[in-house]
């Protein structure tokens, strides 16, 4: 196992899944449960399983020996990435200077009301206390919320695997969404809505439908983080978690 333990193999790893999940959402033209991100992080799984079946090892002993140090590199470049989001926003900040109270207080109540309800759905299925703080703060972007639900006690794998599952289902029903609730009558709701709900993949679908909702999309994803920061420790203490 140690000549697997090289940082390479983390890094090559994560580009061959991704890589794989792109040329596959491109041959099944564009079908939503191929989305490259959802794709590599089962495919991904799912050879790390094979590894340490093979290696007669846990699946935990080959992630973080085998995996985690070439992935905490990709990881690395999350924040970055998101940092990248003020782009968008920067070439659209005449619409945030004259709607921002607007935008804050739609996230901070939009943030507010999804901590209750997925608080509600949690306990209805079943989760004990550390699976729903792991849940709480999948509002924010995956480089925010797995440190964020470390903090507060939770599974920070679980949050990234719910953050992921977000956006694959903002992909697939994201035009369906704005259509039947006629969001884009509305480019600053439609997206704040996509941004805050479906993250970057939300965020690349909003630039689809115009550069109001791109940008919206992308103070959404900055400003849910920053939101969710202050809200998710509170709430979390509050409802005795």
């Amino acid at each position: 196992m140690k000549y697997l333990a090289n940082p390479l193999f983390g890094v090559f790893l994560s580009l061959a899944v991704f890589l794989f999940g792109q040329w596959l959402f491109k041959k099944s033209n564009g079908f939503f449960l191929f989305q490259p991100l959802f794709v590599s992080m089962v495919l991904g799984i799912t050879i790390l399983i094979v590894i340490a079946k093979f290696l007669n090892t846990t699946t935990a002993q080959i992630y973080t020996q085998v995996y985690k140090p070439g992935g905490d590199i990709i990881f690395w470049f999350i924040t970055p990435a998101t940092i990248a989001f003020a782009v968008p926003l920067y070439k659209r900040n005449d619409i945030v200077k004259k709607n921002w109270l607007v935008i804050i207080l739609g996230l901070v109540f939009g943030t507010f009301i999804s901590m209750v309800l997925i608080t509600l759905v949690s306990k209805v299925v079943g989760l004990d206390n550390i699976g729903i703080k792991s849940m709480l703060s999948q509002s924010a972007t995956t480089a925010v919320a797995m440190p964020l639900t470390a903090s507060i006690g939770g599974n920070a794998s679980v949050t990234a695997m719910a953050c992921i599952i977000n956006a694959v289902v903002i992909y697939a029903l994201g035009k369906q969404l704005v259509d039947w609730f006629k969001l884009n009558s509305d480019p600053l709701g439609a997206g704040l809505g996509l941004g805050a709900s479906g993250h970057t993949i939300g965020s690349a679908f909003a630039l689809q439908l115009g550069s109001i909702q791109g940008a919206m999309a992308a103070v959404a994803v900055v400003a849910t983080a920053l939101v969710d920061n202050l809200l998710v420790p509170v709430f979390s203490h509050l409802i005795g978690l």
